[in-house]
């Protein structure tokens, strides 16, 4: 007892720490007709249990991932907001049928799969958290994955207590789903700027080549 109540609490201050930018994400993805409130959230779960999972392999493995590789994540979100701003450009004239027209379990599906890319693409932090946490003691990654998984459904009651708020909601809704583009395609750029060591380092070596050699 003594070990869990501690472990407690940095599972949930790491949650938080590595997560409360989700709460534009959540509300976002909320607040865009496109996609259901059962999507979001079982996207937001389908993300978080993608990022504990490569957390709990990297860490019983000893694997580093990189650096810049993670950046790379930033491409699903860039694609996902080029997509939302060419529909919206084009009058929906290119979107996806909607689940009317299409069947529904693949729609529903293709669009929690969506969210669940982004939380992933947004989870760098987490796995440079999560990593050296579950490292640091393997008997308790049960313990932090439960209150990541209860953290995580608040999370998504607060994200869409945040749409419909009495005072912000009608305006987070009104205005949604034409920022939804470019709020994905801000982020993706942001996490592809990690990625950028890819490109400086074969560079900084060639630099370096006639260096040595002279």
């Amino acid at each position: 007892m003594e070990q869990i109540l501690p472990a407690l609490g940095v599972s949930a201050v790491v949650f938080i720490s590595t997560n409360v930018d989700d709460i534009l994400l959540l509300s976002a993805f909320f607040s865009d007709p496109d996609f259901t409130p059962r999507q979001v959230v079982a996207g937001q779960f389908l993300g978080m249990a993608a990022l504990v999972a490569a957390s709990v392999a990297c860490a019983l493995l000893a694997v580093r991932v990189p650096d810049g590789w993670i950046g790379l994540l930033g491409l699903a979100p860039l694609a996902l907001g080029l997509r939302g701003l060419w529909a919206l450009w084009h009058g929906d004239a290119e979107k996806d049928e909607g689940p009317e027209d299409s069947p529904r379990g693949g729609a529903s599906r293709s669009r929690a799969l969506a969210v669940a890319s982004v939380t992933v693409a947004n989870g760098g932090d987490n796995l440079g958290v999560y990593v050296p946490l579950f490292s640091s003691s393997p008997g308790l990654i049960p313990l932090h994955a439960a209150v990541f998984a209860v953290m995580t459904g608040a999370l998504c009651a607060l994200g869409h207590r945040l749409v419909h708020h009495p005072v912000l909601g009608s305006r987070i809704r009104r205005h949604g789903r034409a920022a939804l583009p470019f709020v994905l395609i801000g982020l993706g750029l942001w996490i592809l700027s990690d990625a950028i060591v890819l490109v400086r380092g074969p560079v900084a070596g060639m630099r370096g080549i006639p260096a040595v050699v002279l």
